[in-house]
């Protein structure tokens, strides 16, 4: 049996995947489970799945987390961990062959690169560990042969399209996107949308930073970033197409002119599954996709003067060094501010465009150059916003 450790257990490719570990228990088990402080929903899963070890946000979750684990007469508990610290604790707990990466934004950064470092196989759904640090993370599996699979659906997509495809008879990627809430929105009805209207994606139930990343397209920007490094593929051959029925996951064009797309249900479970028995596959409990049924397949290319974030991926790619980790950086301080009501839907790009020309960019050498260059970015972008704020203030 396999043992299984997951960052972000209580998040949707968290409970994801434990639904599918259920459907093979006798393949698969838990070794560790890290989450932040949803202690109930965490409470359940230990009582279900026994893990070795988990991890907490702080103290005062872990001290809930047992008083929970007590009303449930769960009295062997694990060992809990809290913060970074203890992510990396569950990232590198003995014994488990998988860690799920899953957890949002930078958080998962050391933990994933401990895990690679360990030569374990890390199904990724967390694309920003790549964003910030995808050198650093492809070299640590290179020295110890760990495998690194994407369970983002458009990078699994990619991964299956190119079974058995030899790398010189490749063309180029082509990542399907949404096209997120705003996709037939003017300018101006994006500029003023409300976190409500941005929250209300079409097609995919997520958690709120990545929905309102697929709002602003950031989210495929990012993805564009993880292409390159997990296919090891150059800028120029990564292409984005807005795909609003969300049943083509991604494309690949070869040489010959062919292209070779990956259909199916919008399921996370599919490409969770698909990273868990790799390189076997097993027959899922998810329904079929009808064919029979799609009305229709459209595809159109995005428009990058209605969502400039696409743009400043590209730029952030092209020139490299810290300058990636600014980018994802500054976008998670501006989200967190228009969700939290402090600033504009149109001030997203406009803020992290700034960040990323005050930067200084610098060669990623190493975790520290990336987390430096991370802090540099959420403390410039916070002070811009505190400033606004109070100028906005002062004239009211």
């Amino acid at each position: 049996m396999k043992q299984v450790a997951i960052l972000g257990s209580t998040g949707s490719i968290g409970c994801n995947t434990l639904r599918v570990i259920e459907a093979f228990k006798n393949e698969f088990g838990v070794a560790a489970l890290g989450a932040g402080s949803q202690v109930e929903l965490l409470a359940e899963q230990i009582e279900q799945f026994r893990p070795q070890i988990v991890s907490v946000s702080d103290d005062a979750s872990a001290d809930k987390l047992r008083h929970e684990l007590k009303k449930r007469n769960v009295f062997t508990e694990p060992k809990i961990f809290t913060g970074v610290d203890g992510l990396t604790e569950v990232a590198m707990v003995e014994g488990a062959e998988i860690v799920i990466g899953a957890v949002v934004g930078a958080l998962g950064l050391v933990p994933t690169y401990r895990a690679l470092e360990l030569g374990r196989r890390v199904a990724l759904a967390n694309k920003e560990t790549l964003v910030i640090a995808g050198e650093l993370m492809t070299k640590a599996a290179e020295r110890s042969g760990a495998e690194l699979l994407p369970v983002d659906s458009e990078h699994n997509a990619l991964h299956q399209c190119l079974r058995g495809e030899k790398r010189h008879e490749l063309k180029r990627l082509i990542l399907t996107a949404s096209g997120g809430p705003f996709r037939n929105a003017s300018r101006e009805e994006i500029e003023q949308a409300t976190p409500a209207q941005a929250l209300n994606h079409p097609t995919w139930r997520m958690g709120a930073k990545i929905t309102i990343d697929s709002a602003t397209l950031m989210n495929k920007g990012l993805e564009v970033i993880e292409a390159h490094w997990l296919f090891n593929c150059s800028v120029e051959e990564i292409d984005i197409v807005v795909h609003p029925q969300s049943v083509v996951h991604s494309m690949v064009e070869l040489i010959d002119g062919s292209i070779i797309a990956q259909l199916g249900v919008t399921d996370m479970r599919h490409a969770i599954q698909y990273a868990l028995t790799y390189p076997d596959r097993r027959m899922s409990q998810l329904p079929p996709l009808d064919l029979a049924s799609l009305s229709k397949l459209e595809f159109f290319a995005p428009d990058p003067e209605k969502f400039p974030c696409l743009k400043l991926a590209y730029w952030a790619l092209r020139t490299g060094g810290t300058l990636p980790a600014v980018l994802n950086a500054a976008n998670e301080v501006a989200v967190a501010a228009f969700l939290d009501e402090k600033i504009k839907f149109g001030d997203i790009p406009r803020l992290i465009e700034s960040a990323c020309r005050a930067h200084e960019v610098t060669a990623a050498v190493n975790l520290e150059a990336v987390l430096n260059a991370d802090q540099w970015a959420r403390k410039w972008v916070g002070n811009s916003i505190d400033k606004a704020l109070t100028k906005a203030a002062i004239k009211s």
